[in-house]
């Protein structure tokens, strides 16, 4: 009887741990152009122009803002652990560079030493002023509704 017992909380046990160790699983994730290297390889500078580009590659993830002759293919694989902010691990920047005449005229290739960590403080900022409360804040107006600037409200009657 007890070895029934006894197994049927051992397995309750391990379902219920299986369970929360899925919980802290990592989630890896993907965004962006899919890079296909056998395509990347068949764009030549000198050969290609934007129309066999566009052809082999698809359209750009984006174009340049100052220069339509720049197109940028963007990858980022990423991975997060359960609630945590998501990391890159990888990414691909392709950047393929036109002339006038629309032929390819440079490809470059950069990955993750592009990618740049920022870190804000969060300290508070420094403002000028007086400091106010939660209360002050919430209650700070109250008789001062139709107040003129000068300290004459609406019912002063002292005009002429």
């Amino acid at each position: 009887m007890f070895s029934v017992q006894r197994r049927v909380i051992t397995g309750a046990a391990l379902l219920g741990v299986m369970v929360a160790a899925g919980g802290c699983s990592r989630i890896r994730g993907h965004q962006g152009y899919l890079v296909d290297s056998q395509l990347l390889a068949t764009v030549q500078p000198g050969i290609d122009n934007k129309a066999s580009v566009q052809k082999t590659l698809g359209l750009p993830s984006l174009a340049g803002q100052f220069d339509s002759n720049d197109w940028y293919y963007i990858s980022r694989d990423t991975r997060q652990l359960a609630f945590g902010s998501p990391k890159p691990i990888a990414q691909t920047v392709l950047h393929i560079r036109f002339d006038q005449a629309g032929n390819v005229a440079q490809i470059e290739q950069t990955g993750l030493e592009k990618v740049a960590r920022i870190d804000p403080v969060k300290d508070k900022t420094p403002t000028l002023g007086r400091k106010h409360g939660f209360f002050e804040d919430l209650f700070g107006n109250i008789g001062r509704v139709g107040t003129l600037p000068g300290g004459s409200g609406p019912s002063d009657n002292t005009g002429g």
